[in-house]
């Protein structure tokens, strides 16, 4: 039933794309900027293509729209069947469209990024053996406009990070004080004093400290906390909270 429908769509798309025949044709694809966190350092998942142009260069994830979706299913697509990985942050990001930007063909751009903790995922679906992730100031060039795309989203990430609790997408569901710290310092590329950061922390009230400890960072060990979202959704909800950093 649901496949007699895709055809059905597909088929009223096509009929009305033959009133646009005269126009010109441009492809439009989705890039997507991965960001991980390993409890130390922020990373980025990058391949390396097998394909023409720019093969054996690397670059980010992406691929081309499909005339049956729409922007975001596109980036959802292309994420979970290159990396197997699904339900993650994903945010759109900019449009590129330098008319030479891609040598292959006139083709439009839209980047999205994401944020996951790479401890907690093990990609089992991933299906590009070049993938490998990078320490972000250790990425190696890029083809087309990639690092344009990366640094806007580095920009983007750094303005959410600042006033949305979307850091929490890239630690464990348990995490250290330290690790927390070690997060946003990689985000915003900076050192931050440790008692004001704990003391802001403590401020806004949306973690919950556990009776679980960290023994593998020292011998007396670090407390472990949970971002309680049920609480800070009450929060905005109630009294127009903000988090803010």
């Amino acid at each position: 039933m649901e496949k007699a429908k895709n055809v059905e769509l597909t088929t009223e798309i096509d009929r009305q794309l033959n009133f646009y025949q005269k126009e010109d044709q441009v492809l439009l694809a989705v890039d997507c900027i991965i960001f991980g966190f390993d409890k130390t350092n922020l990373k980025i998942l990058l391949i390396k293509r097998n394909f023409e142009p720019e093969k054996g260069k690397w670059s980010l994830i992406g691929g081309f729209l499909k005339k049956n979706e729409n922007l975001d299913q596109a980036a959802t697509r292309v994420l979970n069947t290159l990396t197997g990985l699904s339900d993650i942050y994903m945010e759109q990001v900019y449009t590129y469209s330098k008319v030479d930007r891609d040598p292959g063909q006139r083709t439009i751009s839209v980047a999205y990024f994401a944020l996951i903790d790479v401890d907690s995922h093990q990609f089992d679906g991933i299906q590009i053996d070049s993938a490998r992730w990078f320490d972000l100031d250790e990425a190696p060039n890029l083809i087309f406009d990639h690092e344009e795309m990366i640094r806007k989203a580095i920009a983007r990430l750094q303005r959410r990070a600042m006033t949305m609790p979307i850091g929490f997408e890239l630690l464990p569901e348990k995490f250290t004080m330290r690790q927390l710290q070690n997060l946003y310092e990689s985000i915003l590329d900076k050192k931050l004093d440790k008692r004001n950061f704990i003391n802001k922390i403590n401020s806004l009230d949306v973690l919950v400290k556990l009776d679980e400890k960290d023994m593998t960072v020292s011998r007396k060990g670090a407390y472990l906390y949970v971002f309680d979202k049920e609480k800070y959704e009450k929060k905005v909800a109630e009294d127009g909270f903000s988090f803010k950093l």
